[in-house]
């Protein structure tokens, strides 16, 4: 038997013999996602079962090296898993920031110290890291932030906002930008990783149109940062930065491939359970074409990552091309919800109450939610122009 064959079959059986039955089945809601970190609660126990036996195979970043935690796998290993986990209809053991940004930036610019210090615990999901990079006054011009981090000697005192941090309410740590140099813009820029309790820290959840406070405000006042949590070397953060956003906008286009409450559901027998089925087809024709045409589209984009992970093996760098996907990916996702309010049809205004399921209404909020994609990580138009300029050298 091949090596590589050896390793699906081994995999498969792990896999079987380790993953919990309810680990097996879609999510309903939101509270089901594994974040980890300190405050981590888990609705089902079964949950921290299966982080506990992937952290304890790496598999929770597979293709990290052994030596922080990770599973060292090849990227066609990682692959197998990843088909692997697909064929039970596995769930992802867990979502993190610092498994999707910022451990490949780390891995990129950390010193070994912060390597070994932060990597492994953000591989068991010990920690749960938020992102502070936007500001009232500096979004798609991100290189304009004000958040100040004055050097003290033994440490740096940071003070300023952030605005639109993911979960910033619910995160034990930051990996934050701020501003060291005022002289220049995008070269007095640093990249500081510190612990949201400190004290002058405050984060306060922004209310959304979906019901949920996904995004915060964050101060921060007096803060004291420790001068070993500066990543890279002082005032060269924007070069970290631009490569974090390349790894985000990355995982937000995966959205593309369908994720989040409701997703796992296949449209085809989501339409068949509203409109019924005539011939073991859904019994609505141009219901049969929207959903052939999003398939089709959702497996070109599919086949599209898959090329650019191949060439990644080879050492062809995505680059750029990360605000392709992002873009493409987003606008995806929101099609794919659209499509499941017009199967839901009068089903999908629920919002709370008797009379809606479950699934129904969190595929209302996720279609809220999905709105947003085109907005964080950059927006469409942010996208569009780092296509314009920077794939097809456009001019200004």
């Amino acid at each position: 038997m091949e090596p590589i064959e050896k390793f699906r079959q081994e995999t498969r059986e792990w896999l079987e013999a380790n993953c919990p039955p309810s680990m097996r089945t879609p999510m309903v809601d939101e509270d089901e996602t594994v974040w980890g970190g300190r405050k981590a609660a888990y609705k089902n126990p079964e949950a921290k079962i299966w982080l506990d036996r992937m952290a304890s195979r790496g598999w929770t970043a597979p293709t990290w090296p052994k030596a922080y935690g990770g599973g060292g796998l090849s990227k066609e290993e990682s692959l197998i898993l990843n088909q692997e986990m697909r064929r039970i209809k596995a769930r992802s053991p867990l979502s993190s920031f610092g498994l999707w940004m910022l451990g490949p930036a780390l891995l990129e610019f950390a010193s070994e110290e912060q390597k070994q210090k932060f990597l492994p615990p953000i591989v068991r999901g010990e920690i749960r890291w938020c992102q502070g990079y936007s500001e009232p006054g500096a979004g798609s011009d991100l290189a304009g932030l004000q958040t100040k981090a004055e050097d003290k000697g033994d440490h740096y005192l940071v003070n300023g906002q952030k605005i639109w941090t993911s979960y910033a309410d619910k995160a034990d740590w930051i990996f934050c930008l701020v501003r060291t140099d005022s002289s220049k813009k995008h070269d007095g820029i640093s990249f500081l990783l510190f612990d949201m309790e400190s004290p002058g820290v405050e984060a306060r959840p922004i209310t959304m149109i979906s019901g949920a406070s996904p995004f915060c405000e964050t101060f921060f006042t007096d803060v004291k940062v420790p001068k070993e949590n500066l990543v890279g070397e002082l005032n060269k953060g924007w070069t970290i930065a631009k490569r974090l956003l390349q790894h985000e906008r990355e995982m937000i286009s995966g959205m593309g491939l369908g994720s989040g409450v409701g997703s796992s559901a296949s449209l085809e027998s989501l339409a068949k359970d509203y409109f019924g089925e005539s011939n073991g087809k859904v019994a609505s024709a141009a219901l049969r074409e929207h959903i052939a045409q999003q398939k089709m589209d959702g497996k070109a984009f599919a086949l599209t990552l898959q090329r650019t992970t191949e060439e990644a093996k080879a050492g062809i760098g995505t680059g750029a091309a990360s605000s392709i996907f992002k873009y493409y990916g987003t606008e995806l996702n929101k099609r794919r919800y659209e499509l499941m309010l017009e199967i839901l049809g009068t089903q999908g205004l629920g919002w709370e109450g008797e009379g809606f399921t479950p699934t129904e209404i969190g595929v209302t909020r996720s279609w809220l939610r999905s709105k947003g994609n085109s907005i964080e990580g950059g927006t469409s138009e942010v996208q569009l122009n780092v296509v314009a300029k920077r794939v097809l050298g456009l001019p200004d």
